[in-house]
């Protein structure tokens, strides 16, 4: 019997060149504990990805997405990421951190790392996979003005 995949909605949060990044719970049954992650989540049952989107970020930092675009689709075995580009128009004191460890903008640097510091966890994390993934596929199109 084959089990339907898995649907999430991701938002590449982009300000000046950084990106907010949540660090994920570091519970060992959620995907990428303790790594450093794009914010979203899934879908609900006959839920579009722009719609989960929108609820997710609302949900999880305060935030109301004033406009997004569709960067684009990865997949596995087991999940379907949707991935948007989102602007954050706000600063971080704006924002609530509803869901998560910790949150915080990552420059380019940090991304092509795979790393960035947590002063709420006191140690550098790493990116979970998909999102370094995602991340480096985003700069790399972003510098070549594919986007």
């Amino acid at each position: 019997m084959t089990h339907p995949i898995e649907q999430v909605a991701m938002a590449i949060l982009s300000q000046n060149n950084q990106y907010l990044m949540q660090l994920r719970d570091n519970f060992p049954h959620i995907h990428h504990p303790g790594c450093w992650g794009l914010f979203g989540g899934h879908l609900e049952a006959d839920e579009p990805p722009e719609v989960a989107l929108e609820r997710e970020i609302l949900e999880e930092i305060g935030y109301q997405v004033p406009s997004f675009t569709k960067f684009g689709v990865y997949s596995n075995t087991k999940v379907l990421h949707h991935v948007f580009h989102v602007p954050l128009l706000v600063d971080l004191e704006n924002l609530t951190l509803n869901e998560g460890w910790d949150m915080g903008l990552l420059t380019v640097d940090d991304i092509h790392k795979g790393a960035c510091y947590s002063p709420i966890a006191g140690e550098v994390r790493p990116l979970g996979d998909i999102h370094h993934e995602i991340m480096s596929d985003f700069i790399s199109k972003l510098a070549s003005s594919q986007i």
